[in-house]
């Protein structure tokens, strides 16, 4: 019979471990029960109980979410409210300064301070600008022409010459010499010919009775005609001599403004040197060469033709300073092709020197001026893409749109062909704040504000009031 018991393994191996007749067997590992993981109960406790286990630390995924969401959620707040209070100081503002700008000196409730100034008929003078150099009209390289120790300059550098002046002395004792031996050799060459004319007539008596033949008086004819020859050369080389002594002497070819020496004395100078002595430069009167287009030069060309003398004005390279004013004299024979354009020269006083030699300049041609038109200020000319306008001021104080139609512009005014009439206000400064039908107080340039009307005296003022408030309290009586 089968053991029933309780402590009886069921397939029949004995109860300790060994087989009948094998090795002894390992005894059975005890079981190993795993710790819950944190957070969770053990099995068997009841909530609250003994056997509960407790959380061993805080769900650290689920709280760290829960903070960074209160930080998003209060940095929003805090953005939002800074933005609104934004918004709320910059209406503020804005309102302020409306209010500051309406209600200013001499303006009444609503309206914008500006400054106008008013349309007026004048005149307004059409130009053809282009850029030039101031040329001297003669420009002289003093040289010697003769050879010889440079003695003595008569000049300081810079000075102003006139023609003629002596500028410096050529060493001439060497071509005093030569003209000594000239005159000496023409004296002699002129005995010989004295004498051979008197060997001439008297051959020609002798030729009479026969007494001489006729080869000697031919010979004699041409002996004479040689020393007339040589006389006539020696006098050649007595003037050539002259002029040598002449050119040890060195004058002013013009007048004009000397500049640096260029050599110095006791310096050996040649009539071959290229560099010469000194420069002289024609300041006055001096011209001014500039160009301008091949389009402008028919107007010109006309109107030179014409016989009209077109004034021509010098300003300096910012264009912002008159230096002078001349006229035009005449233009260049041909157009430059590279640059389509063509030179002209102008003519200028220059008594003060205040164009100088290769100053840039430019140079403003009048071709026509316009007389008794409407003009206005640069500064009142509003424009859009495709419009040009002015806020023309009206008698009630307000302000409308007017579209108006440009012509010449001239500085800081402009002609304006259609739109205004003389006299008309028109908004200059603070046009930005306006729009159609606006409400201003306007104060136009060059002239005086209008002087506020009589105010009523203090103490009817405060009679006034005394009586309006007895009236008042008699009547709640």
């Amino acid at each position: 019979m089968e053991d029933s018991s309780p402590g009886a393994p069921s397939d029949g191996s004995p109860a300790d471990g060994h087989s009948d007749g094998g090795p002894a067997l390992l005894p059975a590992a005890p079981p190993q029960h795993l710790l819950p993981p944190p957070g969770e109960w053990k099995p068997g406790g009841s909530p609250g109980g003994p056997g509960e286990r407790r959380p061993t630390g805080p769900p650290r995924h689920r709280r760290s979410a829960g903070f960074w969401l209160l930080i998003f959620l209060a940095a929003m707040l805090v953005i939002a409210g800074m933005y609104w209070w934004a918004r709320k100081h910059e209406a503020q503002s804005t309102t302020t300064t409306a209010q500051t700008g309406k209600g200013g000196k001499g303006g009444g409730a609503g309206a914008v301070n500006v400054v106008a100034t008013r349309a007026k008929s004048g005149n307004i003078g059409v130009y053809f600008t282009g850029l030039g150099a101031v040329t001297p009209i003669y420009t002289v390289t003093v040289k010697s022409r003769v050879d010889g120790e440079l003695m003595k300059v008569y000049y300081n550098e810079g000075d102003m010459v006139k023609k003629g002046d002596l500028l410096a002395q050529i060493d001439p004792r060497p071509y005093d010499a030569a003209l000594v031996q000239a005159e000496g050799t023409l004296a002699r060459d002129q005995a010989l010919l004295a004498n051979a004319k008197i060997d001439l007539a008297r051959y020609q008596l002798l030729i009479k009775t026969n007494a001489i033949p006729e080869q000697t008086l031919a010979t004699q004819q041409a002996t004479l005609d040689q020393d007339a020859g040589t006389v006539k050369l020696d006098e050649g080389i007595v003037e050539s001599a002259k002029v040598n002594v002449t050119y040890t002497k060195i004058p002013a070819p013009i007048t004009g403004r000397v500049g640096l020496r260029l050599v110095d004395p006791g310096n050996i100078v040649q009539s071959t040197d290229s560099n010469g002595l000194v420069v002289i430069t024609q300041i006055d009167p001096i011209s001014v060469i500039f160009t301008i287009s091949e389009d402008q030069l028919p107007t010109v060309a006309q109107k030179m033709q014409a016989g009209q003398k077109l004034e021509v004005d010098a300003y300096d390279r910012d264009m912002t300073k008159k230096i002078a004013q001349g006229t035009l004299s005449t233009i260049d024979n041909e157009i430059d092709q590279t640059t389509g354009t063509v030179r002209l020269r102008a003519m200028f006083d220059n008594k003060t020197g205040a164009l100088f030699p290769n100053q840039f300049v430019n140079a403003r041609l009048l071709v026509q001026e316009k007389r008794g038109v409407i003009l206005i200020s640069n500064a009142a000319i509003q424009r859009t893409s495709s419009t040009t306008f002015v806020y023309l001021v009206q008698a009630d104080s307000t302000v409308v749109v007017r579209n108006i139609t440009l012509g010449t512009s001239e500085g800081d005014n402009s002609e304006v062909t259609s739109g205004l009439n003389a006299g008309d206000e028109v908004v200059m400064s603070g046009a930005d704040k306006l729009e159609q039908g606006s409400k201003v107080s306007a104060q136009v340039q060059g002239e005086s504000p209008a002087k506020p009307g009589p105010q009523p005296a203090q103490g009817k003022s405060k009679s006034g009031s005394k009586q309006t408030s007895g009236k008042s309290t008699g009547k709640q009586k």
